[in-house]
């Protein structure tokens, strides 16, 4: 393995200007404007391995979800600017949740939305955010947020009167009109490799047009969300009727049940899918309990009980097709719907699918619970995308957690980003954070250098390379 220089305590300084400069150049070294020392692992390659960039307003929602995970190579509807990288479906959330609607700021007469009015006076609208955006400067989303515009454009969010909103708006807009060139420009100087995204069942029969869905599939691959199938239950149910019609499978029983899924995975597989996931514990608990084929009622006015089992056996259908291709499934694990979202069920899973690795992502607050089934068993693999646009914190807590307990070739580092530039962010502050409890692992245990840099490189790219089969070890 070519040798890399291992740098803690480094910083990665704001860089101007991204789109003419010369994209071979290292990200820079140095204090920052941010202050932040963010301790660079020089070389090694970032494996984006859970992402939904595209989850921006310019690109659009469908009544299925985020427009660029329903129809591949989908571009902006209209122009991009910085409130769509901003007011992103993460921070805009947390700003509502905790009280900052932006919807409830007094803007002026005959405006129907903020988003009218950070089309017609973006600098007013940018303006009147400043109070609330100041209570969550601290945060991770928005500090991700920050430093990838801040790298990637030159502006710093963190002094919010001084940015020049014009200037970034008129980048953006460039940048995001073309899409494709901007993320390939983007991850070169990143140094982010692989990229994959989950997307919806539809994704793989629906392209906003030929050539952008071509280009998009030689750049990305895929997981396979399976979360939507879980509610095709009701009688009428349009989705259900529009998958038939891209599927050719109605799926009234067990039998046509399982040639539907089959087919949805297939054609997955044909567009370069490497695996499933889900979020189910946004809603419920994750004890999918293996459910006979009489128990369960496919279709009509199911009662709470008819529909968990329904839940059930879909997941367990999915799992029994992941299994016989040896596909990782995603499952969110954490965050949510506390305490129910624990991934300690997922041990029977485990259990009854030795071919599937089941990749739980995030895991917080359940750090430990989540290690202990990482350790205990073989096909239980950690992901610790989302921890940073969370809080820095968390991912500083999983990986003291984890580097010490869990076999070094289990955790893989993804972002979870809704934008390239937030993932640029992420990925500053998991170099920066990983260098430090890597070293001081190492002094604390003896260990040579050679030991820390396999294991860095190991959680940054190559044990994503090894569990998903994409691309090549470092």
């Amino acid at each position: 393995m070519r040798r890399r220089t291992f740098i803690v305590g480094a910083g990665a300084a704001a860089a101007g200007g991204a789109w003419a400069r010369d994209i071979d150049a290292p990200l820079p070294r140095g204090k920052g404007r941010s202050g932040l020392k963010t301790g660079v692992l020089d070389g090694i390659p970032s494996f984006c391995s859970h992402e939904h960039w595209g989850s921006i307003d310019a690109i659009g929602m469908l009544p299925e979800g985020f427009r660029a995970d329903v129809e591949c190579g989908a571009l902006p509807n209209r122009t991009a600017d910085i409130f769509d990288l901003v007011l992103d479906p993460y921070f805009r959330g947390q700003l509502a949740s905790s009280g900052d609607d932006v919807e409830r700021l007094p803007r002026p007469s005959g405006l129907s939305n903020f988003r009218a009015w950070a089309a017609k006076a973006p600098e007013d609208a940018f303006k009147a955010l400043e109070p609330i955006v100041e209570r969550h400067v601290g945060t991770g989303t928005f500090q991700c947020i920050r430093l990838g515009v801040q790298t990637l454009y030159g502006e710093d969010l963190a002094d919010w009167a001084q940015v020049r909103v014009g200037v970034l708006n008129r980048a953006i807009a460039e940048r995001y009109g073309q899409l494709f060139d901007w993320y390939d420009e983007v991850r070169k100087r990143v140094r982010f490799s692989a990229v994959i995204r989950p997307v919806h069942p539809e994704f793989y029969w629906r392209d906003a047009s030929p050539a952008t869905a071509e280009r998009e599939r030689a750049r990305y691959r895929t997981v396979v969300r399976i979360d939507p199938l879980l509610d095709l239950w009701p009688t009428p149910c349009a989705r259900r009727d529009a998958l038939v019609g891209m599927t050719g499978i109605d799926p009234v029983d067990a039998g046509s049940w399982r040639a539907f899924l089959a087919r949805i995975m297939d054609v997955a597989a044909e567009h370069g899918a490497v695996g499933i996931k889900q979020l189910q514990a946004y809603g419920r608990a994750l004890d999918f309990v293996p459910r006979e084929d009489s128990e369960v009622r496919f279709r009509g006015a199911l009662s709470q009980d008819e529909v968990r089992a329904f839940e059930d056996w879909v997941v367990h259908a999915c799992c029994q097709l992941a299994d016989a291709r040896g596909w990782p499934h995603q499952i969110h694990v954490g965050t949510h719907n506390l305490p129910h979202s624990s991934p300690l069920p997922l041990a029977e899973l485990a259990k009854r699918y030795p071919r599937m690795k089941l990749v739980l992502l995030h895991n917080w607050p359940f750090i430990k619970e989540s290690g202990w089934l990482a350790r205990q068993h073989a096909n239980v693999y950690l992901d610790t995308c989302w921890l940073p646009v969370l809080d820095p914190a968390f991912y500083r807590e999983a990986m003291n957690a984890w580097v010490g307990y869990v076999p070094s070739h289990k955790i893989t580092c993804g972002h979870d980003a809704t934008s390239i530039e937030m993932a640029t962010g992420s990925a500053m502050f998991v170099r920066g954070i990983l260098a430090e409890v890597l070293e001081a692992h190492a002094r604390e245990n003896h260990l040579p250098a050679s030991c820390i840099e396999r294991w860095a490189t190991g959680f940054m790219h190559d044990n994503a390379v090894a569990l998903y089969g994409v691309g090549q070890r470092a």
